[in-house]
């Protein structure tokens, strides 16, 4: 495997772990702090959908780089 592909897939592990635990504030501010917590919503679900899109888009990358790393394998 080259190194571009191991750089890539580390990319892709650190964005879904950084989503992850964006997604976990968000889950716990439900659960533990609404409806007091409200005034917090839009910031953490903001956070949250730019984790996730980072996550979607260092993805989208690895995904292209395997692609084109068995293109050229053939």
């Amino acid at each position: 495997m080259s190194e571009e592909l191991k750089k890539l897939e580390k990319e892709v592990k650190k964005t879904k772990r950084l989503a992850n635990e964006q997604a976990m504030v968000l889950h716990d501010l439900i659960e533990d702090s609404l409806p007091e917590g409200y005034g917090d919503l839009l910031g953490i679900a903001q956070a949250t959908f730019e984790a996730c899109k980072a996550w979607n888009e260092a993805n989208q990358k690895l995904i292209a780089a395997q692609r084109d790393a068995a293109s050229v394998g053939e």
